[in-house]
This record gives C-alpha cells, sequence and structure tokens, in this order.
C-alpha cells in the first residue's frame, strides 16, 4: 500500500534533541539509577481560551511531573505522569507541581526514592516509593519547607529545588528565587538546608548562598571533591558589573564544602534564544551516566516547531566538560544533541511507548493492557528507534503485542527511514468486537547489524487503526 508519511516535529531523525516529541517537558532534573537515566520535567500541557485558542502557558494548572528514562540517551521510554498535587494527587494540600528533583538513597539496606516539587512559589513538598517509576506516596502529609521553616522567610520565591546524597550519606537540599525590590545584584534568595536521615524532614537554618543576580533554577552536582552549585540569572535590564553573569544564562560557583562558602565563577549556557531563537526562562540539571557528564536544560524548540512556543518548554541534553582546574567549558545548546551510547537491543521484549523519534502518535495509559502504550495511530504515522543491533546473524521474525481497533491495519518495518528498506510488514486485523490485547507475528528477511529501525503505520486514514503495546524480533 503507497502511504503518504507523516512529517517528525520538533525532534527530527537523526537529531537527539528535544529528547521526545510527543510531550512536553520542562525543568528537567535527572536521577541516575543502575543502567538507567529518569528525566523527571514539569508537565507542560496546552492552555486554551474560551474560544478554543491556545494561550500562553501560565503555569497554574500543572499539577503532574511527567517521567522518561533512557540506557542509551537517544530511545525513551515514555513513564506518563506522577499525580502530584491536588484532589487526585498523592500530596492534595497541594495545587502545583513545578521543578522536581529527584534522588535514590539506600535506607536499612533497602532502595528509596524521593521525589521533590514546588508547591508553585510557596512551599516544597516531597514524595517518596520504592521505584524510580512509582507509584509515589506523600510520607508528611504535609510541605517539607515553608516561609516558617528556619532561615527562608526572606525568600520572594521558595521553589526549585536540588538535592545531594554526598558521599558520606549526608545530604543537602538547595532552592530558591526571585529578586526583591532593587536587588538585582545581589538577590540574596538562594538557600541551601540540611535534610535529616529520613529525607522527608530539614534540619537546623537554612543558609544564603550568595548568587550573584540570582533569578532561580538551583543546580547541584559533585565532581573530584568540588561542589558546583549552578543557577539561572535574572533578566535585570540594567548596566551590570564587569564579571557578573548575563541575563537568563546559567551560572556556577563553587566551594569544597556542601553548605560553602562559595566563589563565584561565570556562565555556561547562554539563554535558549540564543542557540533557537525563543527566548525564556533557562532551567537545567548537571549529572554524571557512565563515566560522562551531561546537562539537561530546556527550550522551547517543540512548540515553536508546531508554531505554538508560547511558554511551552521541551528538555534538551547536551555534554558537560570539567577542565583540569575544575572549571567547566561553555555549552552550545543545539538540535544534534549526545552522541548514543549502546545500541538497542530488539531480542527482548521493547515497550511501544519507547521511541527515538516520532510522528503523529502519542501515548497513554490502557487499563486493557496494564501499561502505557501507543495510541492516536493513524495510516502514515510512525514510530523510530536509534541504533538497533540486530547483530551478524540478523532477525528473522517479528512480533507485537496490539490492541486491534474497529478498522486494524499494519505494520511495516522500514530500515534508516520511515521510508527505507522494507524488511517486513505485519497486519493488524480489525477488532470485530469488544477491545482485546493481541499477539501478532510475521517474518522479517534481510536485517543484520547496527540499523535505526521506523514502524511505520497504515491503514484506512481518517480512523485510529489500532494501539501498539510492545514488540519484539526474533533469530
Amino acid at each position: 500500500m503507497t502511504v503518504q508519511l507523516n512529517q517528525a516535529i520538533g525532534k527530527v531523525p537523526p537529531n537527539g534533541n528535544p529528547v521526545v516529541a510527543n510531550r512536553y517537558g520542562a525543568d528537567p532534573y535527572a536521577l541516575v539509577f543502575k543502567d538507567r537515566v529518569y528525566l523527571y520535567m514539569t508537565h507542560d500541557a496546552l492552555e486554551y481560551d474560551g474560544s478554543g485558542a491556545i494561550i500562553e502557558n501560565t503555569y497554574s494548572s500543572i499539577n503532574k511531573i511527567a517521567v522518561i528514562s533512557s540506557c542509551d540517551l537517544i530511545n525513551w521510554t515514555d513513564h506518563g505522569e506522577i499525580r502530584v498535587a491536588g484532589p487526585d494527587g498523592a500530596a492534595k494540600w497541594a495545587t502545583q507541581s513545578w521543578a522536581p528533583a529527584a534522588v535514590h538513597k539506600v535506607i536499612e539496606g533497602k532502595d528509596k526514592f524521593f521525589l521533590y516539587f514546588a508547591n508553585n512559589a510557596s512551599g516544597i513538598g516531597v514524595l517518596t516509593s520504592d521505584s524510580p517509576e512509582g507509584p509515589w506516596v506523600d510520607p508528611i502529609g504535609e510541605a517539607l519547607i515553608l516561609r516558617s521553616t528556619p532561615g527562608v522567610e526572606d525568600v520572594t520565591w521558595l521553589f526549585d529545588p536540588a538535592v545531594l546524597v554526598d558521599d558520606d550519606g549526608k545530604s543537602y537540599i538547595y532552592f530558591g528565587g526571585g529578586v526583591p525590590e532593587g536587588q538585582y545584584a545581589e538577590p540574596g534568595t538562594a538557600r541551601v538546608m540540611k535534610l535529616g536521615e529520613d529525607m522527608t524532614s530539614v534540619v537546623g537554618t537554612a543558609e544564603v548562598i550568595p548568587a550573584p543576580f540570582m533569578f532561580e533554577d538551583a543546580g547541584i552536582h559533585k565532581r573530584e571533591g568540588i561542589y558546583y552549585y549552578t543557577y539561572c540569572s535574572n533578566f535585570y535590564d540594567g548596566e551590570r558589573p564587569e564579571g557578573s553573569p548575563p541575563a537568563g544564562e546559567i551560572a556556577y560557583m563553587t566551594s569544597n564544602k556542601p553548605m560553602g562558602p562559595w566563589t563565584y565563577h561565570k556562565t555556561i549556557l547562554k539563554n535558549p534564544g540564543h542557540f533557537f531563537g525563543v527566548s525564556g526562562n533557562n532551567h537545567h540539571a548537571i549529572f554524571q551516566f557512565h563515566d560522562e557528564w551531561y546537562i539537561a536544560y530546556h527550550a522551547q524548540t517543540l512548540s515553536k516547531a508546531q508554531g505554538i512556543a508560547n511558554g511551552y518548554r521541551s528538555t534538551h541534553l547536551g555534554r558537560i566538560f570539567h577542565n583540569e582546574d575544575g572549571s567547566i567549558r561553555e555549552v552550545e545548546a543545539d538540535y544534534k544533541g549526545v552522541q548514543q551510547i549502546k545500541p538497542l537491543c530488539p531480542y527482548q521484549h521493547v515497550q511501544a511507548v519507547t521511541m527515538g523519534w516520532s510522528a503523529g502518535v502519542k501515548t497513554a495509559f490502557e487499563a486493557a493492557a496494564g501499561e502505557r502504550v501507543v495510541t492516536d495511530i493513524d495510516s502514515g504515522d510512525w514510530i523510530g528507534l536509534a541504533g538497533v543491533d540486530f547483530g551478524s546473524k540478523g532477525a528473522v521474525a517479528f512480533c507485537a503485542t496490539v490492541i486491534s481497533l474497529e478498522d486494524g491495519g499494519a505494520i511495516e518495518l522500514h530500515l534508516d527511514d520511515p521510508a527505507g528498506q522494507l524488511i517486513g510488514e505485519l497486519p493488524v486485523p480489525a477488532a470485530n468486537g469488544p477491545v482485546k490485547q493481541r499477539e501478532l507475528k510475521t517474518e522479517v528477511k534481510g536485517v543484520e547489524g547496527t540499523r535505526d529501525l521506523y514502524l511505520v503505520f497504515i491503514g484506512n486514514t481518517g480512523t485510529p487503526l489500532f494501539q501498539l503495546v510492545s514488540w519484539q524480533f526474533m533469530q
């Protein structure tokens, strides 16, 4: 069947940025656990006016945190959203969930995970889980940090947490932001505070981090005994003293202790507008993964490509390089992104919501499958996987778990491009009754070595064809 292929928007092969194209995600924070990196992101979602037109992002209705993960930094698995705040959320006392921070700690021999979030700019909460994917619960039933917390009374914006579990097991939370009236050069609104051993309490008094031209976006990482505090500078448009951070850039300070004293150095990441032609706030997280250092940051690239920038942000990845003296080189943000660090194995169960690139599709939790699946599949839509290692023997068959809908359709398997070499086709029958999950299989031929793989969906136009749960090749 000849089919009109839909075009990738935002994340276009072979680029790695933005990291996903099927959802927005702002204020990224990275958690590395075992062989995966999890990105927790403010769940930007389109807002509309009374006539149905998309409006500027107000952030006022954001009460979820989006989660994706990867073991190779190009193909990302969509874990959906954590319901954090509001009547249906884990933290029913909160109204919003912005700018998360996630961390892992072994407590009494067990892996524990902690998700810190901002309840707008009025406080910081914490959720706990036994897995980086949840489920998450509220362990204290109230905010962890409020204006009644010692040392934070004068913090303009009580938000944007970052957390460090140090080598000795002690933990610290960094947060704050905002500019008191006229105090652009020395806002004095950045804070660091000790966390209790349980990670759900704070100890002592929060201390000031004297970050020049501070605005928001706390970041923390430790390398070779040096603590790096990173933040976004404010947008003061007047004259700045020489050596001060320019507006809306990521700057860094260092210390040999987790709570300071701190020494200011310079900025390392210009505002997104410098690279992508659409400005906005700058937000980041720096993390180590398999001995290399990376920076996650956001930009309005996906929404710009959709023609609706309006404050809807997407996460990007870049490399961070430290010099021998401990200083950090400036980051060049781009669409290319970072290198894939390992191939994808097609001979094991692959969740369909694992994608390198995509066109047209969305994801959603499907009760019939008991997991998140690829949805909104129309004819001409596709998903792509980068660097799939079929080995020297190659594959002989492809099987997929699908949920048939009214019309059904087919999955074409192409290499290196959505219109590239065809190695097989899997018919998906119509539902013919109640919606149910089914296992399907087809032969494939002509594939070996490491190739990009594209699953192209075909069928009648104008109606959703089916839902894709998972897939796997066989040798």
